[in-house]
């Protein structure tokens, strides 16, 4: 990717731009410094091509991930956790609907619980993760428009900025995850906003200090964030003045620092901070997250990490492994090419984040890919338009005959029919999945079973996964006491102290996959499932949901 990007004396043709004088320079024999060329500054705002492309595609986003958003993917009881966490902000009962032990800084899930507000106001039945997927479109678009707009000022032209926010916002990939209710689409939007304000045209140093803002607010939505922290840097100091750069860097990296501390500070006020008896700590969840059992090395066949890996392959294989292909590609002609200067920000965070999901030893969620897919399909599009801008020059070289003009346009007219050839119809059978399968049918069908066939649920235990919390609490029972979330039942001694006979105290346990996949580490789960029969089963195979009515009476 040897392509340079337009300059003053070389326009994109159609593109509104503010174009930035030159540096003159100084004479004086030895030392002079030639001018350096202008890059054109597109002002987002008053370009209406720009306006137009990307409200067509925000339109299409929006309509590709929110059709049948609440019947696929398969609701996760990580969803059902943050939305019950958020319900409980909501309603004033603290930062989680139990304990809450500092798995990850709570302003995630606050964020969710301003997001759904108005919803719950309204209609205070649909405070479950189905329809409330539906808050997360919100993050999407938002995130949609930061793509392009970071796009045009890491100087990509028009059609370019339009890939990467196609690539980011229509890709199957993302269409199944982005629709989840996961911390991760948030912490990428508030990323997203860092680096534009980090790539700022305007120089300002308040630009650099919200990036500094927005940086750390999206640690503090997902800590995993940490990571992308050096490529934002990277994007800030190439793009901030030479003159102000020192305080430009420094500031921003005051106001994240300060506003990242506010975590710690919040842990050390509860008096939460370090480990001791009869409480939780933020230490303590630190060591959990940091102590997880691995997934073993994402390209062993055996692993849970290759499994995940695979998972991501299904919906598509371009966007993640032609984007970090890409990053290294940039960063590896860095010096000779213009366009791996411009994306070095955003190669290196593929980068980073490619390494870190190849530890060996690292556990790897299914979601960790989400914070990824910006930075990828921005290598993607510069790649693109890198090779493009390569192939057809702006002006003909002296000699160069017409055919040979005409030989390059049909090049790149063949390379984009063969791209789009092999990814369309990839890209439409995975699309076609999220918008036409109904995989959330045994979760509403056991839903309305346990309200309309318990007869006391007010005075009834049932175990259930975070999927079905809310559900279940809508229909009658007692959160906490009566709708437990079955980990709670051996884990946090609020809970288990209600149950001094064990699984005995337990009347219902909705067996769903993760119930039966997590039961084999949790004793009272395990056993209450071992003694209990199924009254009611919905769905078939692995993915069925069974409730099972518990024998209180029979011996141990």
């Amino acid at each position: 990717m040897t392509a340079t990007l337009p300059t003053a004396t070389d326009p994109q043709p159609g593109a509104t731009a503010t174009l930035v004088p030159a540096p003159r320079s100084v004479a004086g024999g030895l030392g002079v410094r030639p001018p350096a060329p202008a890059r054109p500054l597109v002002r987002f705002r008053s370009s209406r091509p720009d306006l137009l492309l990307c409200g067509a595609l925000l339109l299409a986003i929006v309509l590709v991930q929110g059709w049948n958003i609440t019947n696929f993917p398969t609701l996760s009881d990580d969803e059902g956790t943050y939305l019950a966490q958020a319900w409980a902000v909501q309603q004033g009962d603290g930062l989680a609907h139990y304990t809450y032990w500092y798995d990850h800084p709570p302003l995630g899930w606050i964020q969710i619980a301003g997001l759904t507000y108005l919803p719950s106001l309204f209609v205070p039945d649909s405070m479950t993760v189905a329809p409330m997927r539906f808050s997360m479109l919100a993050v999407s678009a938002v995130s949609s428009v930061l793509m392009y707009v970071l796009a045009r000022r890491l100087w990509l032209p028009r059609w370019a900025a339009g890939l990467a926010m196609g690539l980011f916002g229509l890709s199957p990939l993302s269409v199944v995850l982005q629709r989840e209710i996961f911390l991760d689409n948030l912490a990428v939007m508030w990323m997203l906003l860092a680096f534009c304000l980090a790539a700022s045209p305007s120089r300002h140093l308040w630009h650099h200090f919200g990036s500094g803002l927005a940086a750390a607010t999206a640690v503090l939505t997902k800590e995993t964030m940490l990571v992308v922290l050096p490529a934002l840097l990277v994007t800030m100091w190439r793009h901030s003045h030479r003159d102000t750069r020192k305080f430009a860097v420094t500031g921003a990296i005051t106001a994240c620092t300060l506003i990242g501390l506010s975590y710690p500070l919040y842990a050390l006020l509860n008096t939460e901070l370090l480990p001791g008896s009869g409480h939780v700590s933020l230490i303590d969840g630190i060591t959990y997250q940091m102590s997880r059992p691995g997934s073993g090395f994402i390209l062993d066949p055996g692993s849970g990490a290759h499994g995940v890996f695979r998972s991501w392959l299904y919906y598509d294989t371009v966007l993640p492994l032609g984007g970090l292909a890409g990053a290294v590609l940039l960063l590896a002609t860095y010096r000779w090419s213009v366009t791996a200067r411009a994306l070095a920000g955003p190669a290196l965070a593929a980068v980073i984040l490619g390494l870190v999901a190849m530890r060996p030893s690292g556990y790897l969620p299914a979601m960790y890919v989400i914070q990824a897919l910006p930075f990828l399909a921005l290598v993607l599009a510069g790649g693109a338009a890198s090779v493009t801008h390569a192939v057809l020059r702006r002006r003909r070289t002296a000699g160069e005959g017409r055919a040979l003009v005409l030989g390059r346009r049909a090049l790149v007219g063949v390379l984009a029919v063969s791209a789009a050839v092999y990814v369309l119809p990839r890209w439409y059978d995975g699309n076609r999945t999220a918008l036409t399968v109904d995989a959330n049918a045994p979760y509403r069908q056991a839903a309305a079973w346990l309200g309309r066939e318990v007869p006391d649920p007010a005075h009834t235990r049932v175990l259930v996964d975070d999927a079905l919390w809310l559900d279940a609490v809508h229909h009658g029972f007692e959160p906490g006491p009566g709708a437990i979330w079955f980990y709670k039942a051996d884990l946090d001694p609020a809970v288990t102290n209600t149950l001094p006979r064990g699984w005995r105290d337990i009347d219902y346990v909705v067996s769903s996959p993760t119930v039966r996949r997590d039961a084999v580490n949790l004793p009272n789960v395990k056993a209450a499932l071992e003694h209990s029969t199924a009254v009611a089963v919905f769905g078939t195979g692995e993915d069925r949901i069974e409730i099972r009515r518990t024998d209180r009476e029979s011996g141990s």
